[in-house]
C-alpha cells in the first residue's frame, strides 16, 4: 500500500467512507503488528476527515489503556463503564454524543472536545478495544460517521 490515500474531499461524507474503507483494508493487509495497524488507521481517519482526535483504547484487565492515536495528549487509562469510552465498552454498543458536557460522567481528556463517537471493537461477543473519535465542534457527527466508523471497527476486529 502506498503512503497516500485517494479520497476526494469534494465527495459526500458517505462516499468518502466508501472510498476509504478498501484503502484501509489494503493498508493493514499483510501487516501483523497491531500497533502499526492501529497507528495507520488513526492517521488515515484524521487525515481524511480532519477529526480533532482519533485513536484506540485497548482492553487490559479492568481498564481501557491508551493505544495508537492522532491528536492532543490523552487520558492514559479509563475504568470499565467510566466516561463515553467506558460506556461503549460496558454496553458493547456505539456511543454517539453530540454534546460531551451533557453526557453524565464524561471524562474531559481535552477541554476542546465538544462531541464524540466511540465504537466498540468486538471479537465475537468480547469487546477488545474501542475506537474513539472526538470533534472540537458540537454535534459534529452524523449517521454517515456512525456507519463509516462502525465499518472501520469491523475491519479492526478482522485483524485482531
Amino acid at each position: 500500500m502506498a503512503e497516500t490515500l485517494n479520497v476526494a474531499a469534494s465527495n459526500s461524507k458517505a462516499e468518502q467512507y466508501r472510498s476509504l474503507l478498501p484503502q484501509l483494508t489494503a493498508l493493514v493487509s499483510g501487516e501483523t503488528n497491531r500497533v502499526a495497524n492501529l497507528a495507520n488507521l488513526s492517521a488515515a481517519l484524521r487525515q481524511t476527515f480532519g477529526f480533532f482526535w482519533v485513536g484506540f483504547y485497548l482492553v487490559e484487565a479492568d481498564e481501557l489503556v491508551l493505544g495508537p492515536f492522532q491528536g492532543d495528549i490523552a487520558c492514559t487509562r479509563i475504568g470499565y463503564g467510566k466516561g463515553v469510552c467506558g460506556a461503549a465498552w460496558q454496553e458493547a454498543t456505539t456511543q454517539w454524543v453530540p454534546d460531551v458536557d451533557a453526557f453524565p460522567g464524561h471524562i474531559a481528556c481535552s477541554s476542546q472536545s465538544r462531541s464524540e463517537v466511540v465504537v466498540p471493537i468486538l471479537v465475537g461477543d468480547e469487546v477488545v478495544a474501542v475506537l474513539d473519535v472526538d470533534s472540537d465542534r458540537l454535534n459534529d457527527f452524523d449517521e454517515q460517521d456512525l456507519e463509516g466508523l462502525q465499518s472501520v471497527a469491523s475491519l479492526v476486529a478482522t485483524i485482531w
